[in-house]
């Protein structure tokens, strides 16, 4: 009987993986959180989709319910509620718990400034001038449009109607507001930091498919400071930075 698994998905590696154990035979059901996550998913032929946001006590009761063996958290590096509930849920449920995470970007330039938060993203990036990119998505726009009103901002975000009501109602300007999917070659990068003015890059680690690479490229050929928001910290119980990894640690379950 095949082994059933339970992969929190929202990512472009989530859908690949998902593909993946498929194609070996799992019996797979995938969650995402976005209409356009779970048309990504619909293309997978057999594979089950759950696309309702589940807090930490609907993921444990699915997991019982659904007999489960085995839950694969492949959720975006930053989303750390979500990965919090994951490790929390699958223990609560009894079952086990795989981290699958895309590796971070080995990169050497002098004027990378790593910080924590995103609060202290911003404060850093006004000591570099007002003129500030952000690359960060959309999740915490807030944060910089509140700490940085005396600034310069432009976004990169992700063109949908949900998005972009966001950020017009943050007060953002089309002149603000580079909607766009990624991920950007550095060519790409470098005219878009050019035609802003951009005098330092705010962005966040989301490995090379998330196209961190790119961006750093960029800003180097510019000479552009980058302040860089590290991943969040969780202790996760397995953890696999490879599909090979995952397959080996899914088919040792007994």
């Amino acid at each position: 009987m095949a082994k059933k698994i339970f992969l929190i998905a929202g990512t472009e590696d989530g859908r690949k993986l998902t593909e993946f154990l498929c194609e070996r035979g799992f019996d797979m059901t995938a969650s995402v959180v976005s209409d356009y996550g779970r048309k990504l998913l619909e293309t997978c032929a057999g594979v089950k989709i759950n696309d309702k946001p589940l807090d930490r006590a609907e993921l444990t009761e699915l997991l019982r319910t659904g007999n489960f063996d085995c839950l694969v958290n492949a959720a975006h590096p930053y989303a750390q509620n979500v990965s919090a509930n994951a490790v929390a849920a699958a223990q609560a449920a009894q079952i086990p718990c795989l981290r699958y995470e895309r590796a971070e970007v080995a990169f050497a330039y002098d004027k990378i400034y790593r910080v924590d938060t995103y609060e202290a993203a911003a404060l850093k990036a006004r000591e570099f001038g007002k003129n500030i990119f952000l690359t960060t998505g959309s999740r915490n726009l807030k944060t910089f449009v509140d700490l940085l009103d005396d600034c310069n901002l432009t976004v990169r975000v992700l063109p949908t109607a949900e998005v972009l009501a966001q950020c017009e109602a943050l007060g953002l300007t089309p002149k603000q507001i580079v909607a766009m999917q990624g991920a950007f070659s550095v060519e790409l990068n470098v005219a878009l930091f050019r035609h802003s003015d951009a005098e330092v890059i705010v962005t966040k680690d989301g490995g090379q498919l998330g196209g961190a690479d790119t961006k750093l490229k960029a800003a180097q050929i510019l000479n552009l400071p980058v302040v860089m928001i590290n991943r969040p910290k969780i202790l996760y119980p397995n953890a696999a930075a490879t599909f090979d990894d995952v397959l080996k640690f899914l088919e040792g379950i007994q």
